[in-house]
């Protein structure tokens, strides 16, 4: 597939999101927030980092950047859009996500490998998981506490759409240990860990985090 990967002013893994889908056997197609086009892509990653600084809110700037347009209009007909951490935040920012990310409830920057569970492995983005499957992915945020309210958070566990949880002591204060979640229609995630860092064993805790991105080559082969 043609994925494209945007780059905000202060994305700090746009490349490591590249080199991910790369290795996933997709074709990369770079993407510049001020550019109001998706430039034919299939599929889009928004990648971790601090966006204009993480000024006003985490995300709360991009979310107005050129290229949002399109990717609103996208991700509403279907297109599979994958948001990580700095990406998850701009995903909520944009309606296109329930909730928010708020700073992490001990008030300190974690990064550390980190365990999650596999809860939905029915999106495009987590197909070449189990439900249930155990990964370890590193995680780095400073706001990466995932809140909303209780009948948002009751949905979201209720229709499944919870798509991992933190295993073990929760890294941010996430309410009922979210790590990641997606839409209704399945095709957009947010998840705040990072595979992108997590796909060659030459670096990282390992492969865990390449599924991500090869889920997406059984949907190619089913188009």
């Amino acid at each position: 597939m043609r994925v494209g990967v945007v780059t905000f002013p202060g994305s700090l893994d746009d490349v490591d999101a590249q080199r991910a889908a790369t290795i996933a056997g997709h074709d990369v197609v770079p993407l510049w927030h001020g550019d109001a086009t998706l430039s034919g892509v299939d599929a889009v990653i928004l990648p971790g980092g601090f966006s204009y600084g993480d000024y006003l809110r985490c995300g709360a700037i991009s979310r107005f950047s050129p290229v949002m347009g399109p990717l609103v209009d996208a991700a509403t007909d279907g297109m599979p859009v994958l948001g990580i951490c700095n990406g998850f935040q701009v995903l909520c920012e944009s309606h296109l996500l329930p909730g928010a990310l708020v700073r992490n409830d001990h008030q300190r920057f974690v990064c550390r490998d980190q365990r999650l569970e596999i809860r939905n492995a029915a999106t495009p983005w987590t197909a070449s998981y189990e439900p249930g499957q155990q990964v370890v992915v590193p995680l780095k945020n400073g706001e990466g506490s995932y809140v909303a309210d209780t009948a948002t958070l009751d949905a979201l566990e209720n229709e499944g759409r919870v798509v991992a949880t933190y295993v073990g002591p929760n890294p941010n204060g996430s309410l009922r240990a979210i790590a990641g979640i997606t839409n209704t229609a399945g095709n957009v995630v947010g998840l705040m860990p990072h595979p992108e860092h997590a796909v060659e064993d030459l670096c990282g805790p390992g492969t865990d985090g390449l599924g991500f991105f090869t889920s997406l080559t059984a949907l190619a082969a089913a188009l």
